[in-house]
């Protein structure tokens, strides 16, 4: 189990601030007078408490308060530029920031949970000691800010109001990284206190660059401190590995459904979107993917977008989930965006009126961004993630150099989207009635399947098998990703697995309102089903028919063709949808394909979850059920039909 508050504090022996007195006489010392009289408006006195000791350990030049007005927003814009971080672009309001060149994903190989002596960590994880990381973190990190100026942001991590919001402090030396802050999440300075008080935490965020040289990258460090709720990071620039009220205060969350809230409670790497069937009814969808691997094509393709990438989700009074998205912006993967598969997104890039952080594209020669799968014609030459840049060019090993680093992003809010709901600042959140988890499957599963009950959703989840992407740094090959959430489960997969099981089998649960619980796969080749191309079987625009048959399926307008795995949708329902969603002719041909089942590819990969979570301890018995079933019922078919089955013959 996690216990909290249990041994040092790092931040506070570092720091050496013990009392609230002194944490306010340092504040008077350090802060200029309007910048004092700012923080003199929070009362909460372990804030108070963190803030003081973040500025004795890393003692910057100036402190800066960022209350989230326009004002103090602006500061913080103009500092960036002034500081190098961000370079303004020819359209308003747009402007370029490049991380180290060696540093364009995760810094998985040093990221560390702190330990407490018997405490057990997530087997995909690394960890440190509690005295080590002290060590590695006062050497490091003690006066990293000399010549800085310190920005202390006040955040919710969801709408003010929700039961499963998160109230997070984002303490920094990266203008760019608070930049990125208010516009991804909510700067809620005048609520912080009444929100902290209300939900009885809060988490805290420590961030330095550092020198921002590629020498310092060996020191880089991301530290999450899970029993004290505190993330530390210095020596990079990537905004995965600083701007932790992403994916380090996620992982907290993780932790608060787990341990906390297990059965009532989680926290997800999923979208939110709705979709609009038929009489105008609005069905809201979440839905888990790895970075990289369709989750904003999916969350764009619905009608009423609230995001594409955390949520926190709960049982609702009513018995329904309720989900809600912690964040308030996109910080998207641009590769293969375009005008044919994300128009929205495509507008507010392309067309003034957006504030738009981009990260590691190219710029041309007309101060324009430029990147891989746009659908426009490529430059002759400009600066990119590496450098300069020109057409042809090849690196030290003879490889093409991209215009685009296949991480390349952009930052923006969500409320600038043509399809973007007001309903994402409703702390009542949204009622979800699909839940789907997907991959980057080339060979294996079909485009959409349904599970048969909650067990099996759960086990889909669990089950998700996707091709390594650039988010990380030197990830390769095709790995096993459990709930799209593998990299950010900090315990034991079997407790978060457990709590995955308690929450869909609660029987708080109303019965009408139990979640369609779903696999999605967009990845499937000509390749794999026959053919010579390595292609996709199917195109981006055919998102919206998966999920507009899910969206029929949650109210039983559609039926399905039973199967050991789930059920399948049948060919005229699908070939309907597809001719009045998307207006486009669906072959049965083409249906055959991609609903066939490929039996010897999925008994090898129901082979590989019972092997790999059979080397995990305590892991809940209804996986293994599920697994061992399905593998039955599919040997068989195997045993009738032969290695492939079609539709038509289940």
């Amino acid at each position: 189990m996690l216990e909290r508050n249990k041994g040092i504090d790092i931040v506070s022996e570092t720091g050496g601030i013990t009392t609230y007195e002194d944490a306010v006489h340092l504040l008077e010392k350090n802060l200029d007078k309007e910048n004092l009289s700012k923080i003199e408006r929070i009362k909460n006195k372990d804030v108070i408490l963190k803030i003081a000791n973040s500025i004795a350990m890393c003692e910057p030049d100036s402190v800066f308060i960022n209350t989230g007005s326009e004002s103090d927003k602006q500061y913080v814009r103009e500092l960036s530029i002034k500081n190098g971080e961000e370079t303004p672009l020819p359209m308003e309001k747009h402007t370029i920031h490049y991380d180290l060149k060696d540093e364009q994903g995760r810094i998985t190989d040093r990221t560390f949970y702190i330990v407490n002596d018997g405490e057990n960590v997530s087997s995909l994880a690394k960890k440190m000691g509690r005295k080590e990381a002290l060590e590695d973190i006062k050497g490091k990190l003690q006066g990293i800010m000399h010549g800085k100026t310190m920005i202390v942001g006040f955040y919710m991590r969801g709408p003010v109001g929700s039961p499963a919001s998160n109230p997070a402090l984002e303490i920094t030396s990266s203008s760019y990284v608070s930049h990125s802050a208010d516009i991804l999440y909510r700067n809620m300075f005048s609520d912080f206190d009444r929100e902290v008080d209300s939900l009885g935490y809060f988490y805290t965020n420590i961030h330095s660059e550092g020198l921002n040289r590629p020498e310092d990258l060996p020191n880089a460090r991301v530290f999450m401190d899970r029993s004290y709720q505190t993330t530390y990071s210095f020596n990079c620039t990537y905004a995965g590995n600083t701007l932790l009220l992403k994916k380090g205060n996620h992982r907290f969350a993780v932790d608060r459904a787990v341990y906390e809230k297990r059965g009532t409670e989680l926290s997800e790497h999923m979208f939110i979107t709705g979709m609009e069937g038929p009489e105008g009814r609005i069905t809201w969808f979440a839905g888990a993917a790895p970075s990289g691997c369709g989750k904003t094509t999916t969350a764009m393709a619905g009608d009423h977008f609230v995001g594409d990438d955390l949520v926190q989700m709960w049982i609702g009074e009513d018995g329904s989930v309720r989900s809600i998205n912690p964040e308030a912006g996109i910080f998207g993967i641009v590769e293969d965006v375009n005008w044919e598969g994300d128009p929205h997104l495509m507008k507010l890039l392309r067309n003034p009126g957006t504030e738009v952080i981009w990260s590691n594209v190219l710029i041309d020669e007309d101060g324009i961004p430029r990147w891989t799968g746009s659908g426009e014609e490529i430059p002759l030459k400009g600066k990119n993630f590496q450098g300069e840049w020109k057409k042809g060019m090849t690196d030290e090993k003879g490889k093409a150099v991209p215009i685009s680093h296949p991480n390349a992003r952009c930052t923006l809010a969500y409320d600038a989207l043509a399809n973007y709901s007001e309903k994402a600042e409703d702390p009542e959140g949204v009622e979800t009635k699909v839940i789907t988890y997907s991959g980057r499957d080339s060979d294996t599963m079909p485009p959409v399947w349904v599970s048969n009950n909650p067990n099996e959703g759960v086990v889909i989840g669990a089950s998700i098998v996707s091709a390594a992407t650039a988010t990380e740094v030197g990830a390769t090959g095709v790995k096993r990703a459990p709930w799209a959430n593998g990299p950010f489960i900090p315990g034991p997969l079997a407790d978060y697995m457990d709590a995955q099981f308690k929450f869909f089998g609660n029987g708080n649960l109303a019965s009408d309102k139990k979640p369609v619980m779903a696999g999605l796969n967009y990845f499937l080749t000509h390749e794999a089903r026959g053919g010579e191309s390595k292609k996709l079987l199917g195109e981006k625009r055919d998102v919206k028919v998966w999920l507009s048959w899910l969206e029929r399926r949650a109210y039983k307008e559609v039926d399905v063709i039973k199967t050991p795995i789930g059920g399948l949708p049948k060919y005229e329902d699908l070939k309907g949808l597809f001719r009045s969603i998307i207006d486009k002719d669906y072959p049965e041909e083409l249906y055959v394909k991609q609903f066939s089942l490929y039996l010897d590819n999925i008994l090898s990969r129901i082979e590989m979850q019972i092997e790999a979570y059979g080397k995990e301890s305590n892991v809940p018995q209804q996986l293994f059920d599920v697994l061992k079933e399905q593998r039955q019922g599919l040997t068989a078919l195997k045993d009738k039909f032969g290695s492939i089955v079609t539709p038509a013959q289940m």
